[in-house]
């Protein structure tokens, strides 16, 4: 299988354990936003999460990681969702969810990590991303690991401050034969 080491961190599946960090995030409010969260998650709910994410990605169509550094902190998570096995996609997102661990190269090696596993492993054609326009952190992560802006979805989010654009970039695996 292929190695999801990088120099900063590693992906891993997730563990009981990981229920906190899980609780943590899924219940920040800064993320809903970008998540579709609407309301809080309870521990038994995300429990419930935990002992079933062991299930395949051509079962339940997605397939979510922990960040993980060397020294085995969960730093954030990274997921491929839609996975469509037929046309050979999904879409990929990621947080990060301490503003510590951010801009330092974590979440391009993350990303990097996981699209590699995404065209090798699971042999996938192509990977999306929606992010919104004013998230210039992300959109500046998926441009450096080459994804490129294919169209806007106009005030396709709605927010407490109105409703926003959603831009659509793309990475097709230029390993293809």
């Amino acid at each position: 299988m292929l190695n999801l080491k990088g120099e900063q961190v590693y992906l891993r599946a997730l563990e009981p354990s990981d229920l906190d960090f899980l609780y943590k995030l899924e219940n920040d409010t800064s993320v809903w936003e970008v998540s579709g969260t609407l309301k809080p998650y309870s521990k038994k709910v995300l429990q419930l999460y935990l002992d079933n994410a062991h299930r395949d990605i051509y079962e339940v169509k997605q397939l979510r990681l922990c960040i993980s550094n060397h020294q085995d902190d969960c730093i954030g998570l990274i997921d491929l969702f839609d996975f469509d096995p037929k046309h050979r996609r999904a879409g990929i997102g990621i947080v990060i969810i301490e503003p510590e661990d951010r801009n330092k190269g974590v979440g391009a090696e993350a990303l990097s990590l996981l699209c590699e596993y995404a065209f090798s492993t699971l042999d996938l054609h192509q990977l999306y991303a929606n992010i919104l326009e004013d998230n210039e952190a992300s959109i500046h992560l998926f441009k450096k690991i080459g994804f490129e802006k294919i169209g806007i979805k106009k005030q396709w989010i709605r927010t407490s401050e109105g409703f926003k654009n959603e831009i659509m970039y793309q990475k097709i695996n230029s390993d293809e034969s």
